[in-house]
């Protein structure tokens, strides 16, 4: 590539990092250190009225968190092209807005809502199913200017769209996709409260950024042509486009923030215990595919490997199963004091007199090959030490067996006489037992396990025994 790569993640604080924010911000930065550029983080904060305070922050964060680092932002600024917040430069928009009018390339339009609205309905009676400003802002004369000044009216600055021209452009993802001029109506640049659209503030930032290749999602297709548009008038190169395509859920829609099967924000994983490097290659590979079909990334590896042709042009869809497995993968590749240390914020509420923080830490070893994710090992440890007796039909079923009558008192017998608890033992006592009665298998571990844990499955029995000591388990029993 001739110039130096330079791509943009441009979110809005509106809100928090979300999935598809997420895996935009990852493809970008990934294009960029596969190529050696720099990755961008632009704020596009114009919606003023949307804008949650902490929400660029927190955005910012949860990327840092998943290894995703801007070279350029709002906290590491180039002053080369700096500002990096839309708000902060108005007089820039404003600038580039009054030269399009100069040039006849754009017009002041004094239409108020009303009007605009009744525009609408009559094209849509009229059978348009695509809105189109019909121009009559377009030659107004001065006294018809004078007028609307004088009702108070504060003019919006509209872009003239050409007539009969054809936008082509390849894009990295779909190949070549074309609009026509003359299915777009003049829009709307610069509102009459002198703040920036979003189609002619982009065009503006990624112009003066020298921004090379621009990923991002589909929904942004229907906006190109209107941004090439601009740049076409201010005679500037635009950079090349790819448009991703959208996540869907397993039943093939669209995702949608009320779709509660799905979490929908990278805070709520962090909250849950979802390691970053699970959740960055499970993003890499949400519309991208390896030639080998592998599955497990490193972030080294994903740079290397990344390739835009690979990226997919059909909908991605959110597994939420593959997700568990990669970050149960993650989880057991953990070394045990990394491991020790990241789940200790999950259990530390059990810290007490008898269990010490070490102590926990060691418990919590027994659960690594059995999670999904860091915070199951605190449901799990409470589900044992304060167990709820809900059992269906089967496990009834099971408890009112005379085996299960046998096995239980044999167990707690011997159990009360052990000289030491452990795996060792605890095994030969079940061994024991089973060589005395012939009863094995289910029969024989089942009850014991629904009169101590109240449930069917969990850890291995000498775990359980190990955790809750040999007291509280001939209690239960």
């Amino acid at each position: 590539m001739d110039k130096k790569v330079r791509v943009r993640y441009a979110p809005s604080p509106t809100g928090y990092l979300h999935i598809g924010g997420a895996r935009s911000a990852l493809f970008n930065y990934l294009f960029a250190k596969k190529y050696n550029g720099d990755f961008i983080i632009r704020i596009e904060d114009t919606d003023i009225e949307r804008n949650i305070e902490g929400a660029e922050k927190s955005q910012i964060d949860d990327l840092e968190w998943l290894g995703i680092i801007a070279d350029e932002s709002p906290y590491k600024v180039n002053p080369r092209y700096a500002p990096y917040r839309q708000m902060e430069k108005l007089d820039v928009y404003r600038k580039y807005a009054l030269e399009l009018v100069e040039k006849g390339y754009a017009y002041y339009c004094y239409c108020n809502e009303e009007e605009l609205s009744e525009m609408k309905e009559e094209q849509l009676s009229n059978g348009v199913k695509s809105f189109k400003y019909d121009r009559r802002c377009l030659s107004l004369t001065e006294e018809e200017i004078e007028k609307y000044k004088q009702e108070g009216r504060k003019p919006c600055i509209r872009l003239k769209m050409e007539s009969g021209v054809t936008f082509k452009f390849n894009d990295l993802v779909r190949g070549e996709v074309s609009f026509k001029s003359d299915d777009i109506g003049d829009f709307v640049i610069m509102k009459s409260n002198g703040i920036p659209t979003y189609n002619f503030a982009v065009v503006v930032d990624d112009h003066l950024m020298e921004i090379t290749h621009c990923l991002r999602g589909e929904e942004h297709l229907s906006n190109t042509p209107k941004q090439l548009q601009i740049y076409k008038y201010f005679n500037w190169e635009p950079p090349q486009f790819g448009h991703m395509t959208i996540i869907i859920n397993p039943n093939g829609k669209k995702l949608s923030k009320r779709d509660h099967n799905i979490l929908q924000f990278m805070s709520q994983y962090r909250e849950l215990g979802y390691l970053p490097e699970a959740i960055f290659n499970f993003l890499f590979l949400l519309g991208w595919t390896s030639e080998d079909n592998k599955e497990i990334f490193s972030k080294e590896e994903a740079i290397k490997a990344f390739d835009p042709a690979r990226l997919s042009s059909s909908p991605s869809m959110f597994d939420n199963k593959r997700l568990e497995y990669m970050n149960s993968y993650y989880i057991k590749a953990l070394d045990e004091n990394s491991y020790k240390e990241k789940v200790y914020p999950f259990i530390k509420e059990f810290e007490s007199n008898e269990f010490s923080k070490e102590r926990l830490e060691e418990i919590s070893l027994y659960f690594k090959n059995e999670i999904t994710k860091l915070s199951d090992v605190k449901i799990m440890l409470n589900d044992l030490l304060h167990p709820i007796y809900e059992f269906d039909e089967e496990s009834k079923e099971m408890l009112q067996k005379e085996s299960s009558n046998v096995v239980c008192s044999l167990f707690k017998e011997k159990l009360s006489k052990l000289e030491k608890i452990d795996e060792i033992s605890i095994k030969s006592l079940f061994k024991e037992i089973q060589k005395e009665t012939n009863i094995k298998g289910k029969d024989l571990y089942m009850p014991i396990r629904l009169k101590i844990t109240g449930k069917n499955h969990g850890l291995e029995m000498y775990h359980i025994i190990e955790i809750l000591g040999r007291d509280l388990v001939l209690s239960r029993l």
